[in-house]
């Protein structure tokens, strides 16, 4: 792994503070020089420490809700917005290498346990969760634990689409093309629906190269799933209609074997576990709950 460059390490933006509830905001330099934006959440005297990756098309600061409730329970929290997205520059969600976004997930990982006693658990969220199940899949780094919401690992994309991604992965890679997200299935509280709508944050963009990555990224884990060598949480909205939980069940089931996977299945809810209506949103945080308080 390359070495990297920590620049601007809390120089945070009072804009960003009341915007987030981050307390700390800093940028984090990748080794080609890609500048990503960090948010903090500190904890006094944490107990533990965990790394958030977002998903597509959104950004770090959606997690701010999720991140008090880890602080609530004596957790560190840190989370960064993704290359292509948020607050870090560059043009939207395009990718140099296709393993752009799992070498960034790494160097911030490996930054963020360097400052801490101990190792931070992962957790990742939609394309999230697959950049962070590639990346251990990968052995680029091994946290105590991972947790996965609504993770990518299938589409409900067309096979012809599929290979359309890659054919213009290779002619016209960073080609920006508008998603077909259904951004009103994120959940069923319309405040979040509205309020993701009115991010200026959130963009509905893709790149044929960001997309391939995906499909190619989706499907290696699954195929990797047995080899899975941490404990892992694997959260699951049945209703999904966003990413297809068939790809987490086909997961589930190849990493039985593994004996590492606990599976959680919320047949009624929506791709946003997170932040979901009541009372689907603490039936979800209840199951995170308990399977933290077995583990850490």
């Amino acid at each position: 792994m390359a070495s990297t460059d920590v620049e601007q390490r809390g120089q945070s933006t009072q804009q960003d503070d009341d915007a987030t509830g981050a307390r700390d905001a800093s940028w984090l330099t990748m080794a080609d020089g890609q500048q990503l934006f960090l948010r903090d959440w500190p904890r006094p005297q944490a107990r533990a420490a965990v790394l958030i990756v977002h998903g597509l098309g959104e950004h770090s600061g959606r997690y701010q809700q999720l991140a008090a409730w880890f602080n609530q329970r004596g957790y560190a929290v840190r989370s960064y917005d993704q290359r292509g997205h948020g607050q870090t520059p560059g043009r939207r969600s395009a990718l140099r290498h296709r393993d752009d976004l799992l070498e960034d997930l790494a160097t911030v990982y490996i930054d963020y346990a360097n400052g801490l006693p101990h190792a931070p658990l992962l957790l990742g969220h939609s394309m999230g969760g697959l950049v962070a199940a590639r990346t251990v899949l990968d052995g680029r780094i091994t946290p105590p634990a991972l947790l996965l919401s609504s993770p990518a690992l299938r589409s409900w994309e067309s096979p012809g689409m599929v290979r359309l991604a890659r054919l213009l992965s290779r002619l016209l890679p960073n080609l920006p093309l508008r998603t077909s997200l259904k951004v009103d299935k994120l959940s069923h509280d319309p405040q979040v629906v509205q309020a993701y709508r009115d991010d200026p944050l959130c963009t509905g963009w893709i790149t044929p190269r960001l997309a391939d990555f995906i499909f190619q990224a989706g499907a290696a884990c699954i195929t990797e799933a047995p080899t899975l060598a941490v404990p892992t949480l694997l959260l699951v909205a049945d209703s999904d209609e966003l990413v297809d939980p068939s790809g987490s069940r086909a997961f589930a089931r190849k990493a039985a074997a593994s004996g590492q996977l606990t599976t959680r299945f919320f047949s009624n809810l929506y791709h946003e576990l997170f932040n979901e209506a009541e009372p689907g949103r603490s039936q979800v945080l209840m199951q995170l709950g308990d399977w933290l308080g077995r583990r850490v």
